[in-house]
């Protein structure tokens, strides 16, 4: 009796429901550790946006300081003197395109998988698997040499095809979504006369707005401050994304450290309106599978 009162003592839950001493303390480890980092990140994101107030000489001696005396001139000198709207339409193509496409194929491809029986299926399903495994650094040298060939290298739409490719983490979430849809409604439409392809653009995608609209969000935020892929495939100045634009600052004049602060401030902008706007549907929609399930 005293062992199994003991083990009862390093349970999750007790009898009642009642949560543990060991997994409260796991939950008050977890809660500190999120809440060291949401302060660190609160205090760059502040620090940098103090910065791009500055003036030069200012940022220089007073790095960490309230800004001396406030000025818009960074903001000014990346909005008017550089080509910063070329570069933000340039993300914005790649992010809308990018995100647009992957959502449409993973949604096709999750919805076969999950729905229809067919030889080589777990292999597929697999095969999506490994590749939320494998980084993407393995595959930029692959990337280049496809792109050279086909002669879209330093284009828009060749990243944008890559960025399309890029369906494991999407497909994953709506093969559990879409087994969550009862078959009758399926069943219903095809007794109506609705063809599959009909069926699954007029019934099957309305059902899972949530997490269309979920993996949407995180897709185009992925997609808006991916920096690598842009470095790599895209080398011309008037295909630059708007980070390869701060990375210019940054990396080849850092006189303009100052303007580089403005530029991350800007290009943050849509992101934290994003989020702040539609945070609770993306909790929803990753959520809303196992809710089911």
């Amino acid at each position: 009796m005293m062992k199994k009162a003991k083990a009862n003592d390093f349970s999750i839950t007790s009898g009642n429901g009642v949560m543990s001493g060991k997994a409260k303390a796991i939950r008050w480890l977890i809660s500190l550790i999120l809440i060291i980092y949401t302060c660190f990140t609160i205090f760059v994101v502040g620090a940098t946006f103090l910065n791009s107030l500055k003036t030069k000489s200012d940022l220089v001696t007073n790095f960490i300081g309230l800004p001396k005396a406030v000025t818009l001139e960074n903001f000014a000198t990346i909005l008017l003197e550089d080509d910063f709207f070329l570069y933000f339409r340039n993300s914005l193509i790649l992010t809308v395109c990018g995100t647009l496409g992957c959502i449409i194929l993973s949604a096709m491809a999750a919805y076969g998988i999950a729905r229809y029986e067919f030889k080589g299926k777990a292999v597929l399903s697999s095969y999506f698997l490994i590749g939320m495994m494998v980084p993407i650094q393995v595959s930029v040298l692959p990337l280049f040499l496809i792109l050279r060939q086909l002669g879209l290298l330093n284009h828009l739409i060749g990243l944008v095809l890559v960025y399309i490719s890029q369906i494991s983490m999407s497909c994953l979430i709506f093969q559990k979504f879409f087994r969550t849809i009862p078959k009758a409604l399926e069943e219903s439409a095809r007794l109506d006369g609705c063809h599959d392809l009909k069926i699954f653009f007029r019934i099957v995608l309305p059902i899972c707005k949530p997490v269309i609209f979920t993996m949407s969000l995180i897709t185009a935020i992925g997609y808006w401050n991916d920096f690598y892929m842009p470095m790599v495939l895209l080398g011309n100045k008037n295909v630059r994304t708007l980070t390869l634009a701060i990375y210019q600052y940054i990396g080849q004049f850092t006189k303009y450290m100052s303007e580089s602060m403005a530029a991350v401030i800007v290009t943050l902008i849509p992101i934290v309106i994003i989020y702040f706007l539609f945070s609770s549907q993306i909790v929803e929609g990753l959520t809303g599978g196992a809710v089911k399930g």
